[in-house]
C-alpha cells in the first residue's frame, strides 16, 4: 500500500486555548507515527507551524504549499520535504487538495472555513470521495455542527450533508477515523 497523505487545514494563529496547540502537535506526531505525509499551508506560525514541526520531529514527509503574498506573513517554512510557492490562494488550495487522500480540519479562522467549505461542497457534488475529519478540539467546532444542522433544517441541503463530515474530539480519534476511511 502506498503512503497516505493527509491535508490539514488549521489556523495561522495558535488560538487562546493551550489545547489547540497540544492537539496540533499531537496530530503532527500521530501522522509521523503512521508514516503518513502531512500536506498543509506551509506556514511556520500558529497551529500550522505546530503541526508541521511535530510531524517533522517524528520523521514525517512534509509537503507545504503557500502563495507568494503569504510567505512573509505566515513565515513560509522552507525546510519541508517539499515546499511549493504558488501565485494565488486558489492555486494553493488546489495543490494541497490534489496531493492528499484525506482532509483534517483543526481550529482555525476564515481561511480554514474557506478551505473546509470548498472541499465539503465538492464532496456534496460528488467531485471527490476523500474523507473530511473535523477535529473538534475542546468543542471549538460546535457552532459549525449547529450551522450544518441549520442548513439542513431550513431546506438548503439534504440531510446527507451532515454525513459527509466525520467528527473527532481528539487527535487519536481523528487518526482512528482516518485509518478506517483510508484502509
Amino acid at each position: 500500500m502506498s503512503r497516505k497523505s493527509v491535508c490539514v487545514y488549521c489556523g495561522s494563529r495558535p488560538g487562546v486555548r493551550p489545547g489547540y496547540v497540544t492537539a496540533a502537535r499531537d496530530l503532527g506526531a500521530a501522522l509521523a507515527a503512521e508514516d503518513w505525509r502531512l500536506v498543509y499551508g506551509a506556514g511556520d506560525v500558529g497551529l500550522m507551524g505546530e503541526v508541521a514541526r511535530a510531524a517533522q520531529s517524528g520523521g514525517a514527509d512534509t509537503f507545504g504549499v503557500i502563495p507568494e503574498h503569504l510567505v512573509r506573513r505566515e513565515v513560509g517554512k522552507s525546510d519541508l520535504n517539499r515546499y511549493v510557492v504558488t501565485q494565488t490562494m486558489h492555486e494553493r488550495k488546489k495543490v494541497m487538495f490534489m496531493n492528499a487522500d484525506a482532509v483534517v480540519v483543526l481550529p482555525g479562522g476564515a481561511g480554514s472555513l474557506d478551505e473546509l467549505f470548498e472541499v465539503l461542497t465538492w464532496r456534496q457534488l460528488d467531485l471527490h470521495r476523500k474523507p473530511i475529519v473535523i477535529l473538534n478540539t475542546e468543542g471549538y467546532w460546535e457552532p459549525l455542527k449547529a450551522l450544518i444542522d441549520q442548513i439542513v433544517a431550513e431546506g438548503f441541503a439534504e440531510a446527507s450533508l451532515a454525513g459527509l463530515l466525520t467528527w473527532a474530539t481528539t487527535p487519536q480519534e481523528a487518526m482512528a477515523r482516518l485509518r478506517d476511511a483510508l484502509h
